[in-house]
């Protein structure tokens, strides 16, 4: 339908419908009577039947008229909304925002960035996807979502990092592990003793680690493997075992004076960053833009803390 309205004939229209003849909508358009006249003649050759109907000194609407009337008025109601809609996103007041990070992020999420972005905007939805490293940067690319925040993506042109910091790897160990006896930095030699929990292998982490088990010639041992870092935290609370890992990704439960952070000698396992990414070349919405650079200074400003 609307290809066969012409949006200038269907202007002329309405105002000679308000206006209540061809004369007054001309005087009001600024125009020749007839120029308005013909165009109204030619809208009614592309609707195929009458409009207009002479009745005194002025016209009225046919049933067709109304009908066209009615749609018009309604076509206008919707513009009017989508136009709303648009100011509402471009003041971050609606939106609908998708986020894919790890699970040990999330808690720090909750209490930090999200917590106040929601209270903020209330008109806002978000879509918190939770996985591993291989499954974030797929959300990221695959435009799943907008924002992925992560444990060392992997280098990739299709990705666009906007903050990067520092999270090195340690062995977390009960406060009485035997581990913690031995004040200094461990090597990987030093764990082979006693039980681990590690991660799948499509975590960052785990990731890391298999490389510095390959450079120094050392295969752990690992009683429970998941993808659950809260998993891997009852482990190491309970006094089960060590995981290698970054703070960040203890479950916010458990009491932190029970569990200790011991440094790790292996160089690879100091040079893990967490990061803030997106789609490179993707233009994000103002809403999600909003949200990132509130995770970024966030970032900065707690380190994760």
């Amino acid at each position: 339908m609307d290809d066969r309205l012409d949006a200038r004939r269907t202007r002329y229209f309405m105002q000679v419908l308000d206006s209540g003849s061809v004369r007054g909508a001309a005087d009001v358009l600024g125009m020749d009577p007839s120029a308005v006249s013909r165009a109204i003649g030619l809208l009614e050759r592309d609707c195929g039947m009458r409009l207009l109907e002479r009745r005194g000194r002025g016209v009225v609407p046919t049933e067709a008229g109304q009908l066209l009337a009615t749609y018009l008025r309604r076509q206008h109601r919707h513009q009017q909304q989508l136009m709303a809609q648009f100011e509402s996103i471009q003041k971050v007041e609606l939106g609908h925002i998708g986020i894919s990070t790890g699970e040990g992020f999330v808690d720090w999420l909750m209490r930090h960035s999200l917590r106040r972005f929601m209270h903020a905007h209330p008109g806002i939805t978000i879509d918190l996807t939770v996985g591993g490293t291989d499954e974030i940067v797929r959300d990221v690319l695959e435009e799943r979502a907008y924002i992925g925040l992560l444990f060392q993506p992997p280098r990739d042109d299709r990705l666009r990092s906007h903050h990067s910091t520092p999270m090195p790897i340690q062995a977390l160990v009960h406060h009485t592990h035997p581990l913690t006896q031995i004040g200094r930095p461990l090597t990987l030699s030093d764990l082979l003793p006693y039980p681990g929990a590690t991660l799948h292998r499509s975590f960052g982490v785990r990731q890391h680690v298999e490389a510095a088990e390959l450079s120094e010639g050392v295969r752990l041992r690992h009683t429970l493997a998941t993808s659950s870092f809260n998993a891997v935290s009852h482990f190491v609370a309970a006094g089960l075992g060590y995981t290698l890992g970054t703070q960040v990704s203890l479950f916010a439960g458990l009491d932190p004076s029970h569990v200790v952070a011991l440094p790790m000698q292996n160089p690879l396992l100091s040079q893990g960053r967490i990061e803030v990414i997106s789609r490179h070349g993707h233009v994000l919405p103002k809403a999600a833009t909003t949200l990132l650079q509130a995770l970024v200074a966030d970032i900065s400003r707690r380190q994760f803390g």
